[in-house]
C-alpha cells in the first residue's frame, strides 16, 4: 500500500527582538534603548520558550519566520544564530521556508555578519531606511545616514542575500512631494525585491506626538498625493502592489506579512507579541523583566488571550482582506461564515462607479484611490453586515425559517 503523506498546517512564527541603539520619535513598538546588558538574559529565555511551546505546534509546518523588533540586528550575528537554531531544532521546518530578519544600516554594514546569518539560513533582509534626506532621518532620531542605508545595500549583496525590502516612510515633518519623490527613486535605484512605504502615523505616547503641535506636518492632500505618486511610480519600475503600503517584484512578496492579512497562524514570542494559534488569540505583556521572570518562574506571561473560531472570523476577513489587493471573495465568504454577500457587494458597486473598488474574476479589492478611504469603505461594509446579522437574529426568534 502506497503512504499517505501528512498534511501539515502552514504556521510562521515572529520572534521579537526588543533592543535598539536609540528610541525613534515616532515609534510606539515595544523595544528598549541601551539594553546590551540584558541581552544574554533574553536570548536565553526565549530559547526556553521556543523549546516550550514547540510541542502545541506538532500538527504545523513552520514556512516563515520573522525576526522583528526594535532592531534584531542589534542583537549581534552569533545571538541570532543561537536562536534560529532553536528554531530548527524544535519546530518542524518547511523546504523553503522564509526567514526575515529586519535590520537598521548601521547595524547591517558588516557584509560577513551578514553571510554568517545567511549560511544560518536568514534569506531575506529588510532594511528601515525610511528617508534618503540625513536631516530628516536625523530628526526622527534615526542612528544612521543614507550613505550607510547604502552601505548596507552593498552589504547585503555581497553577502549573496537575494531578498531584500527597504522600508520607507513618507508624510514626515517638512517633507514636499518632491523630497518623497527623491527618496523613493533613490531607495528604488537600489534595486531592492520588495518596498514598505508607510505614511506616518502620530501616536499618542511617543515623543512625536509630544511635538506635533511644533512640526509642520504634511496634510492629508499632500500624503494622498505623495501615495498615489508611490502607487503609480512603482508600477513603472516593475514593483506590483499587493497590500495598502507594500510593493513588491513577483515572487518576492512577504509571505510571512500575508499571513496577517489572509488570517493565516502565526506564534509570537518575547514581549508584546501576539499570536493566532489554534483558533486562540493572545499576546504577552510589554515588559521586558516581567516576561523573562515570568518564563523562568512558569508564571503567567499574557496579558491577552480569546478564542475566536474560525465562523466568527467574519469581520476579520472583511478589514485585512480589504487592506490587500487580492480582496475578499463572495464565494469564500459565504462558504466560510454562512452569510449572505449581497449587502456587501451592493455597497462595492458602489465604490466601484466612483473607481475605488473593483472586481478582478471573483474577488473584489480596493483600488490605490480605495485605499485612501479604506476605512470609510471598510466601516460602511461593517454596518451593512452588522444590520444582516442583526435581520436574521431577529427572524430567528420569530421561527422564520424563510431568512436565507
Amino acid at each position: 500500500m502506497t503512504a499517505v503523506k501528512k498534511e501539515y498546517k502552514p504556521l510562521g512564527l515572529y520572534i521579537h527582538i526588543p533592543f535598539c541603539k536609540s528610541k525613534c520619535i515616532y515609534c510606539d513598538f515595544y523595544s528598549l534603548p541601551n539594553g546590551e546588558g540584558k541581552m544574554d538574559r533574553y536570548v536565553s529565555v526565549l530559547c526556553r520558550q521556543l523549546a516550550e511551546i514547540a510541542p502545541h505546534t506538532a500538527a504545523h509546518e513552520v514556512d516563515t519566520v520573522y525576526f522583528g523588533g526594535g532592531t534584531p540586528s542589534w542583537l549581534g550575528e552569533k545571538r541570532l544564530r543561537q536562536i534560529l537554531k532553536t528554531v530548527e531544532k524544535y519546530y518542524r521546518l518547511a523546504k523553503k521556508p522564509e526567514i526575515t530578519l529586519e535590520c537598521n544600516p548601521d547595524s547591517a554594514g558588516d557584509w560577513k555578519a551578514l553571510r554568517a546569518l545567511r549560511r544560518a539560513g536568514f534569506n531575506r533582509i529588510s532594511l528601515g531606511v525610511q528617508s534618503a534626506d540625513d536631516e530628516q532621518l536625523k530628526q526622527l532620531g534615526r542612528p544612521h545616514t543614507f550613505a550607510q542605508a547604502e552601505e548596507a545595500v552593498a552589504a547585503a549583496r555581497r553577502a549573496k542575500i537575494k531578498n531584500l525590502s527597504l522600508d520607507l516612510i513618507y508624510g514626515l515633518p517638512g517633507q514636499t512631494l518632491e523630497s518623497w519623490k527623491d527618496t523613493l527613486e533613490k531607495a528604488a535605484a537600489l534595486s531592492p525585491e520588495h518596498l514598505s512605504c508607510y505614511g506616518l502615523k502620530v501616536e499618542e505616547g511617543t515623543p512625536l506626538w509630544d511635538m506635533q503641535g511644533s512640526l509642520e506636518l504634511p496634510d492629508d492632500d499632500l500624503q494622498a498625493d505623495m501615495y498615489l505618486w508611490t502607487a503609480e511610480r512603482l508600477a513603472e519600475l516593475g514593483y506590483q502592489q499587493y497590500e495598502i503600503s507594500n510593493f513588491a517584484k513577483p515572487g518576492h512578496e512577504s509571505r510571512h506579512n500575508l499571513k496577517y492579512w489572509t488570517l493565516g497562524e502565526y506564534a509570537g514570542f518575547g514581549p508584546g507579541a501576539h499570536s493566532d494559534l489554534g483558533d486562540t488569540r493572545y499576546a504577552y505583556v510589554r515588559d521586558l523583566e516581567a516576561y523573562c521572570g515570568g518564563v523562568e518562574a512558569q508564571g503567567d506571561i499574557l496579558s491577552e488571550n480569546e478564542r475566536i473560531p474560525q465562523r466568527e472570523r467574519d469581520i476579520e476577513y472583511i478589514m485585512l482582506g480589504l487592506r490587500t489587493v487580492r480582496g475578499i471573495s463572495r464565494q469564500e465568504f459565504e462558504y466560510r461564515f454562512r452569510l449572505p454577500f449581497g449587502p456587501l457587494q451592493e455597497i462595492l458597486e458602489q465604490f466601484e462607479r466612483t473607481g475605488r473598488a473593483r472586481m478582478r474574476e471573483d474577488r473584489w479589492c480596493l483600488t490605490p484611490e480605495g485605499f485612501l478611504v479604506s476605512n470609510q469603505i471598510i466601516g460602511q461594509l461593517l454596518e451593512a453586515l452588522a444590520g444582516e446579522k442583526l435581520r436574521r437574529e431577529e427572524a430567528a426568534a420569530k421561527h422564520d425559517f424563510r431568512v436565507r
